[in-house]
């Protein structure tokens, strides 16, 4: 492939595009919301799942540097892939639910984990970071506490009068993942207590079915109190194709976005 390869251009059209929503979005945003000085451009994490690694090859070749997964197999496959054809090292963020028994895996090619969301999977994490660490010498995992909005959703929807859209979040699916804001600052007290981990900070997604921006405005104040007790925890992770402008408004250190960049998932057999 080169850069006249037809998929390749294709690429490069939707990753300039979505480029110019994010400048777009930041040229109205002057500060985050978590009452950090704004950090400048969001990092991109461009999320490759069920695409080939031929396709992760082609955005590497446009100089992405980070790509999102949400399965181990298939990403662990593709960073051999992609290491074996001598490029340049990628960052590989794990963006999906993970089992305990994936850790080892995860650990041994991950630059973050973005869905941690129980205290068994951040010491699964230590143990595969501490051998890692013994063998390989590689740097600290970074490591995102994902945040369940749906029921601090449906709290904001009620005390704002909302009574049927508080119904319907605190009904809702919470298939979205992730751990209740509650358990924020145990699990963030655990990560940075581990050694070969960092506390990054927090990820989260929009609960289905509702604006973003009430949810990101809610991450945001998750995040400026885990900050007042883990002051380099500021990353948030935030956005994806369809509402990245929401969530740069609420202080986005981080956005993830596959559709928009790399089109329809490929049919899986």
């Amino acid at each position: 492939m080169n850069s006249q390869d037809p998929r390749t251009l294709q690429l490069a059209e939707r990753l300039d595009a979505v480029k110019a929503r994010i400048a777009a979005a930041q040229s109205t945003s002057t500060r985050s919301r978590t009452g950090q000085p704004d950090s400048g451009t969001p990092t991109l994490i461009v999320v490759t799942k069920f695409h080939p690694a031929a396709d992760v090859l082609r955005l590497q070749s446009l100089g992405v540097a980070d790509v999102g997964e949400n399965r181990d197999q298939e990403a662990a496959s593709k960073a051999l892939e992609v290491a074996a054809a001598g490029a340049a090292p990628l960052r590989w963020h794990f963006i999906g639910q993970l089992q305990k028994n994936k850790a080892k895996s995860v650990a041994a090619y991950a630059h973050s984990v973005q869905s941690i969301d129980r205290a068994s999977l951040v010491t699964a994490l230590g143990n595969a970071m501490a051998r890692e660490l013994g063998t390989t010498g590689r740097a600290p995992l970074e490591c995102f506490i994902q945040v369940d909005l749906s029921g601090a959703y449906a709290d904001l929807a009620e005390t704002a009068g909302l009574a049927d859209a508080a119904a319907q979040a605190a009904s809702g699916p919470s298939s979205r993942g992730g751990a209740a804001p509650s358990s924020i600052m145990e699990l963030a007290d655990q990560i940075a207590s581990a050694p070969g981990l960092s506390l990054a900070g927090l990820m989260a997604v929009a609960p289905l079915g509702f604006e973003p921006e009430a949810a990101f405005e809610l991450l945001a104040t998750a995040s400026a109190r885990l900050v007042a007790a883990h002051p380099n925890a500021t990353a948030i992770s935030a956005g994806m194709s369809h509402d990245l402008e929401a969530a740069m408004a609420a202080g986005a250190t981080h956005l993830r976005v596959g559709s928009d960049i790399l089109g329809p998932r490929p049919v899986v057999l």
